[in-house]
Parts: structure tokens; C-alpha cells; sequence
């Protein structure tokens, strides 16, 4: 799931073109990445997100929309102006990537987010490979979006950071810990164990926990803190989490998540009919034959091609990201039970009410009935890569035929 250098390269050709658009309409303008596709934190299904910083009266949604469509360069029917949102955008398909671009003006906002994120990637070498798991968990259940009423990716990057900050036993800037009870624990926090109702999340000044109450204070424009409550480290007053409506989802996919794998790496897992033909990892995390597909599409073309380095980690990280997450050998493999922490490990960081009572795993294997199937299965659209889309280019030999079907 972590990026290729030949999907970086083909990213940047993507935005070599978007730019050179926008440098004819304005020369003068500027044109930054920022989001995912900066920090190196991005999915083969993940947008790239765009800034054109200049000097504008208003944002000139409308001239740059016909600019985009004169050059054919996106899939006709998805250019889309949104210049009523809170942040007005473009969004469009590339049309010979499939690649989805956000185009956004005079946000500076993104580009600060992206720099403070790449410096906690240095700090922990661990991050990067809980986010692309996570990311990954929360796309192929619909819950990696706002509108959805998931949580955003900078939102999920910020609680993995202060999950990180405030680990009790493991110390996260340590590349070598063991990432599989890293995600357990993870998992345990935010889905069993945190009160969403009276704390609020802190990044800054070493990372806290502290009460809704003292967060409230220095709230702007008359808003109350959410309930997933994430202080903006960038930007005091701005609660991070406020449009995630749907947060308790995310905490029961959460909770789900963590009661799947507890029971995969119990002593009783090796009596599952199914223990030699699934992975601990693949019990919560499926990828399609689609996005396969894609990726080997996109080898095949892009391949050999030059393609900067998108983050700032070292041979060694690289040669551990080059790991699958489904095999035995990958940093995430989730081997270890004795390492596994208590429930009051976290549960106290946390302010929670929960009793912190552990699930007796004695004679279950399949997960209890929170919604376990629904949960597993839903939202598998975002993940399939638009079918009807890649049925209008089925004609073009170099895509994979089955991705039209």
C-alpha cells in the first residue's frame, strides 16, 4: 500500500500538466503540493491536493474550470466548481491517470500542515506505517472523509501523533518497536478505552489530553468542541475534528478492528480453520483485485521513470516499507500477544469512564455482533476506483481490461 517510485512518478506528471495550465492562464502563480502526495502518506487511490497562491480579488474557480476543459484534460463529467464550501475547490479526474486533483487558491493553510506533518515523520519512524494501515482501514469502510462523516486524513495523522506522544510502555521514536502491537493498542485506545465525551486531543507542547472544558475557551466564531475534539496545532481556536459527525462509527470500526485481531493473536488463533490461508492484518484489511490491477497498470507504464522521493526516511525504513503489509515479513506483522498491553495501559491517559474489562476471547473466533459484517464490508466503492469511469477509456490497450468491467 506505500507508495511506488513509479506512482510518484506518475503523479508528477500529472501535476505537470495541471501546472502548466494554470501558468498559461497566470504566469506568475505559484503551484504547491501539499496533502498526502506531499508528505509521502498517500494511497494508490488517494487525491493529490493542489494550491494556486496569487493575487486575486476572488478565486478564479470558473476561468480555470474552462481552462481544464478546453485541454481535455480531465474526465468531462467529473470537473466539479465547488465555490460555495467552506474552502472552494476543483475537483476532477486526470483523464489518463484516473487520479483524482483538488485544486484549491491562496490556501496556505495545506502547505504549513504538510511541513509540520514531515517533521513528525522524522521524529517517528513508526508513523508512516500505522497511517498507511489505518488509511487504508477507514477507505474500504467509507470512513476517510468529512461528508461521509469519517474523519480526515490530517485528522487521523494527528491522533496516530498523539497516540504516539502518549504511549505509556513503548517509546515511538524507536524504528524498531513492534508495529503490530503498536496498531493493536492503537485500535484499543480510540475504540474502547477514550472518552469522546470530555477530552479533547493536544498536540502541541509534547502532546496532552485535557477536558472539553479548557478546550471550549479558546474556541473561535462561537463553536463548541465536537466530539472527536482535535486541537489545531497550526491554527489556535480551529478544532480539527468538527465535521467528523460520524465519529462514534469510527469508534466502533475501531473497537471492532481491535477485537478481530485480539483474537488473532490469542494461543487459541492457531485452532482456526482459516489460520494458514489469512493473514492477522488481512482479517481487517482487503484490497481488490481492482486496485491490484491498477498498480501493475501503473508499473507498467510509468516504470523506469525518474520520480523524486516524496518523504524523508532512510535506506532502512525504505527497505522495511518495501514489505507488503499482508506478509509475515512486514514491519506490520502482528506476532507478538505477550507484548500486547493491558486495558489500563491507556484507559487512564485517556480520562475514559470505561471499566477497561478485557473481552474474554474463550471459544470465539468470529468478531461479537457490532455490526461485524457491515462494518467489514461496507464501503468498498471508494476502493473498486469508479468502474463506469475506466469503462469510458476501455478502448485504451495499456488499461487492464478487468478494471472496466
Amino acid at each position: 500500500m506505500s507508495p511506488r517510485p513509479e506512482e510518484a512518478a506518475m503523479r508528477k506528471e500529472v501535476v505537470k500538466r495541471i501546472e502548466m495550465i494554470i501558468k498559461e492562464l497566470w504566469p506568475t502563480a505559484d503551484v504547491q503540493i501539499f496533502g498526502s502526495f506531499s508528505t509521502g502518506l498517500y494511497l494508490p487511490t488517494s487525491d493529490i491536493d493542489l494550491v494556486v497562491l496569487g493575487k486575486w480579488e476572488r478565486p478564479p474557480l470558473q476561468e480555470l474550470e474552462q481552462a481544464l476543459r478546453k485541454r481535455n484534460v480531465a474526465e468531462p463529467f467529473s470537473i466539479k466548481v465547488l465555490d460555495k464550501a467552506t474552502v472552494p475547490i476543483i475537483k476532477l479526474t486526470d483523464q489518463e491517470t484516473d487520479v483524482k486533483v483538488d485544486i484549491s487558491f491562496n490556501m496556505k493553510s495545506g502547505v504549513k500542515a504538510a511541513s509540520f506533518i514531515k517533521d513528525y515523520l522524522k521524529k517517528y519512524p513508526v508513523l508512516p506505517y500505522l497511517i498507511f494501515v489505518l488509511k487504508q482501514f477507514l477507505l474500504q469502510r467509507d470512513l476517510n472523509e468529512v461528508f461521509t462523516g469519517g474523519i480526515s486524513s490530517y485528522s487521523l495523522i494527528l491522533m496516530v501523533i498523539s497516540f504516539l506522544q502518549l504511549h505509556p510502555r513503548i517509546d515511538a521514536r524507536d524504528p524498531n518497536q513492534n508495529l503490530g502491537v503498536l496498531l493493536i493498542e492503537f485500535f484499543e485506545l480510540y475504540g474502547r478505552h477514550f472518552n469522546y465525551l470530555k477530552t479533547g486531543i493536544r498536540i502541541s507542547n509534547g502532546g496532552a489530553y485535557v477536558p472539553k472544558e479548557e478546550v471550549m475557551k479558546t474556541m473561535t466564531n462561537g463553536y463548541t468542541p465536537s466530539m472527536l475534539c482535535i486541537e489545531d496545532p497550526l491554527l489556535p481556536g480551529n478544532d480539527v475534528g468538527r465535521g467528523s459527525y460520524g465519529a462514534m462509527h469510527v469508534k466502533q470500526v475501531f473497537d471492532y478492528a481491535y477485537t478481530v485481531l485480539g483474537h488473532a493473536v490469542t494461543p487459541l488463533a492457531k485452532s482456526y480453520p482459516n489460520k494458514d490461508c489469512e493473514s492477522t492484518l488481512g482479517r481487517i484489511i482487503r484490497l481488490t483485485q481492482e486496485v491490484i490491477e491498477y498498480r501493475e497498470w501503473i508499473i507498467k507504464k510509468w516504470g523506469g521513470k525518474d520520480s523524486p522521493q516524496t518523504d524523508n526516511r532512510g535506506p532502512e525504513d525504505q527497505q522495511r516499507d518495501s514489505a507488503s503489509p499482508h506478509s509475515a515479513d512486514s514491519p506490520m506483522s502482528i506476532s507478538s500477544p505477550k507484548q500486547h498491553s493491558s486495558a489500563s495501559s491507556v484507559s487512564s491517559l485517556s480520562g475514559s469512564d470505561n471499566s477497561g474489562t478485557k473481552f474474554n476471547v474463550k471459544g470465539f473466533h468470529n468478531p461479537p455482533p457490532v455490526n461485524g459484517a457491515a462494518l467489514a464490508n461496507r464501503g468498498h466503492t471508494h476502493a473498486q476506483y469508479h468502474r463506469n469511469s475506466w469503462a469510458r477509456r476501455r478502448k485504451r490497450d495499456s488499461l487492464p481490461v478487468s478494471l472496466s468491467r
